[in-house]
């Protein structure tokens, strides 16, 4: 699946390019914040082979993220275990405190509403960029 038949066709709207968070990912990628309020959710788009750094979603109660895969094709993988491969209509339950990336095949563009769960004393840490060559082996 190629950007523009996901910006044609996505629920809703793909979003500006995703400038503020661009040093932690590779690739180009979009944003599309859906909800500030009550539980922040926002639409990310990913270009083909786009991805995100390896990443905590830290919570001393409650927290994490869930992932609703809308379109393309893409990869979720928790530190240690293989990578899950994802299209349209998987969900990921993130638990708090679990390193992870996500982010689209080398041949698919990919799109997920991205849901933080709310928690007590949350915050997110950043970490390395995924190795290029495990992130090559994937199909």
């Amino acid at each position: 699946m190629d950007l523009k038949t996901i910006q044609e066709n996505s629920m809703f709207p793909v979003g500006g390019e995703n400038v503020n968070y661009a040093q932690y990912f590779d690739g180009k990628s979009y944003l599309n914040m859906i909800s500030m309020e009550q539980v922040v959710i926002g639409n990310v788009t990913f270009e083909p082979g786009c991805r995100n750094h390896w990443h905590i979603h830290h919570a001393d109660k409650g927290g994490g993220q869930m992932l609703l895969v809308t379109a393309g094709r893409g990869w979720y993988q928790e530190w240690g275990k293989p990578a899950r491969e994802l299209k349209a209509g998987d969900v990921v339950h993130i638990p708090a405190n679990v390193k992870h990336w996500h982010g689209a095949a080398k041949d698919s563009a990919f799109q997920h509403i991205a849901i933080e769960v709310p928690g007590e004393k949350t915050s997110n840490e950043w970490c390395e960029p995924v190795e290029v060559n495990e992130y090559n082996k994937l199909p």
